[in-house]
């Protein structure tokens, strides 16, 4: 359906509950329309090459390709779309990928109700938003703390229960090799041990359990 002079908004996310509660949002106001909604970051670019919405309101966590996949995607077609990120996920570094993929904005489902109007219409005008607990999480861990690629995978396994051993035989790699890795890992994250240091990356949304 067009809306010439509304702000047409597409919306996706894996739950229907979700998609419903954002359009009775969204439907409460003059100025803002549903495009069209989407259930994965496949559907979702399909959809924007269909309806060409103003904004995107853009999950982190569906089946098959997920929000950051989709973003760099449409960014990469669309340079000029503009996305905003719906998630349950309050960690910095989750976010620093969304941010860094292109997303405008970063909005916690939680704080859905207070801010999501105010941040549709600040993205569409070309500015960015970010809520005030993830943009505090990115200024607090900004000093380079962030984890390599291969201290991520390293991490993952241990947060599969991998002994160092075990890891090591995984990656083709030493066991001392693994056990510089963790030391590494613990300093960055300021951790006491494996355990502490797979709850805090998961928090932040480093890896995932």
């Amino acid at each position: 359906m067009a809306h010439p002079d509304k702000i047409r908004i597409l919306v996706v996310d894996d739950h229907p509950m979700l998609r419903e509660g954002v359009r009775a949002v969204i439907e409460t106001q003059p100025d803002l329309a549903i495009a069209a909604e989407a259930e994965s970051g496949e559907a979702a670019i399909t959809m924007f090459e269909h309806h060409r919405p103003d904004v995107v309101l853009m999950d982190l966590q569906m089946p098959g390709m997920g929000g950051v996949a989709a973003i760099e995607a449409l960014r990469g077609a669309y340079p000029n779309a503009r996305i905003v990120v719906l998630t349950t996920y309050s960690g910095d570094a989750q976010a620093m990928q969304a941010l860094r993929a292109g997303a405008a904005g970063y909005l916690l489902k939680s704080a859905m109700r207070k801010e999501l109007l105010d941040t549709v219409r600040s993205v569409h005008a070309g500015g960015r938003h970010l809520t005030a607990e993830v943009a505090t999480g990115i200024a607090l861990h900004a000093a380079g703390d962030a984890l390599s690629r291969r201290e991520v995978e390293v991490l993952t396994l241990a947060a599969g229960g991998n002994s160092n051993k075990q890891i090591a035989s995984r990656l083709g790699l030493s066991e001392d090799t693994i056990k510089g890795y963790m030391k590494v890992i613990y300093s960055k994250l300021g951790a006491s041990d494996r355990t502490h240091a797979v709850t805090i990356a998961a928090r932040r949304g480093m890896i995932t359990l």
